[in-house]
């Protein structure tokens, strides 16, 4: 079995892809199977989110995979004003959601309740399926452990 033990910044070569759900990428040791069919696993640095398009290789090299970030059902919020986004990120983000953020939409992996919630500030919900790409974190480059959770943490400053 291949073991991916490095980030690489850039490669000649791609051996294959592997495409991972975000739960899947949040996890710093686990097996996984490369979309050539192969069996494979990772052991990387903990605490490391591994997002779409990064390059991993084994010990030696000899192997490098391209991770793809799987399509996953999402809720996709899109709206043109940023006061309503922010307004909704902040009620996400006290509810430790993660939370990708772009501009003009913000998407979060699909919950009816959240998605009421969401809908009651005035904004129009579509539940589909996409790649979830969460930002890490005001402090952090890839999501850490808490307590009740191995979610990532969105963190709205409250003054």
């Amino acid at each position: 079995m291949i073991v991916f033990t490095r980030r690489l910044n850039e490669a000649e070569q791609v051996s294959t892809t592997v495409t991972l759900s975000l739960d899947t990428r949040i996890k710093s040791r686990v097996r996984v199977t490369l979309d050539d069919g192969r069996e494979a696993g990772l052991m990387l640095e903990r605490g490391q989110l591994l997002r779409g398009g990064e390059l991993l290789s084994d010990e030696l090299g000899a192997e490098v995979v391209r991770v793809v970030a799987a399509a996953e059902q999402v809720s996709t919020v899109r709206c043109d004003d940023p006061l309503l986004l922010a307004r909704a990120s902040y009620h996400l983000g006290n509810r430790h959601v993660p939370l990708q953020i772009e501009g003009g939409f913000l998407r979060y992996q699909h919950d009816h309740v959240l998605d009421e919630m969401v809908r009651g500030l005035g904004l129009q919900v579509a539940v589909e399926q996409a790649p979830f790409e969460p930002e890490a974190g005001a402090y952090q480059s890839a999501p850490h452990s808490h307590a009740h959770s191995d979610h990532l943490f969105v963190r709205v400053a409250q003054h």
